[in-house]
């Protein structure tokens, strides 16, 4: 749902920046094998029905709507990721604390 709200609201022209955190990150590593466990039965139909994977609609969201997409830089530093494993189309790490400043003008959703 995230990825989608990220896509859909950067094409429409809204302003999307998203914090990846700490289970998500890995899905986001360079040459990763293997797609996320679908969640519920929801998720379930989503992956029999071959709907966009979170990553390229996350991808398309910064290519497309001009999101920026940050991950966490404690999560960054827990799992040992150096400069260059992530996929390019995320910024650089930023911090909970700067993350939470950002948005504090704004809306924030949570998932």
């Amino acid at each position: 749902m995230a990825a989608m709200m990220a896509s859909v609201g950067a094409v429409s022209g809204n302003e999307v920046v998203v914090f990846l955190s700490m289970n998500a990150l890995p899905y986001f590593m360079k040459g990763r094998e293997g797609a996320a466990p679908p969640e519920g039965y929801v998720g379930e139909l989503m992956e029999q029905k071959s709907v966009t994977p979170f990553q390229q609609l996350f991808a398309q969201a910064v290519e497309l709507g001009g999101a920026h997409i940050h991950p966490c830089s404690m999560a960054v530093d827990l799992l040992g990721i150096k400069d260059g494993d992530l996929e390019t189309y995320l910024g650089e790490p930023m911090g909970l604390t700067h993350s939470l400043d950002d948005a504090s003008s704004g809306q924030m959703l949570s998932f």
